[in-house]
C-alpha cells in the first residue's frame, strides 16, 4: 500500500464517525474498514475507495458550500436592514427631540 497506514486508519474513523445514508459510500466505508482491520488493502482497493470518499464527500461539500453562500447573503441583507433602521430610529430620534423642544417651549409661553 502507497499511503501511511496510521493516516489512512485516521481518515476511515474519521469518515466512520459521520452519519452516512448513501448506500454505497457505506459499503464503501463498511468494506475498506474491513479490509483495513484485517490485511494491508491493495492499491486498486485504495482508490475505490477513495473514489468513492471523493464522489460522496466532493457533493456533501458542494452542498454545504451553496448552503453557507445561501446564509452568508441572508446575513449580509440582515445587516443592510439593521443598518437601515438604526439610521431610520437615529432620524426618528432626532424628531423626537425636536418636537419636544418645540412643545417645551410652547408650554412655557403659555404659563403666566
Amino acid at each position: 500500500m502507497r499511503v501511511d497506514r496510521s493516516q489512512l486508519a485516521a481518515l476511515v474513523e474519521e469518515i466512520g464517525r459521520f452519519y452516512i445514508t448513501d448506500r454505497a459510500m457505506a459499503r464503501a466505508q463498511q468494506r475498506f474498514a474491513g479490509l483495513l482491520a484485517d490485511a494491508d488493502p491493495s492499491d486498486a482497493d485504495l482508490d475505490a475507495y477513495l473514489d468513492a470518499v471523493r464522489r460522496y464527500f466532493g457533493g456533501f461539500e458542494r452542498e454545504a458550500r451553496a448552503h453557507l453562500s445561501d446564509v452568508e447573503g441572508r446575513l449580509a441583507k440582515v445587516s443592510q436592514v439593521q443598518f437601515n433602521l438604526t439610521a431610520e430610529r437615529g432620524v426618528a430620534a432626532r424628531r423626537v427631540a425636536a418636537t419636544q423642544g418645540v412643545l417645551s417651549k410652547a408650554a412655557e409661553l403659555r404659563q403666566p
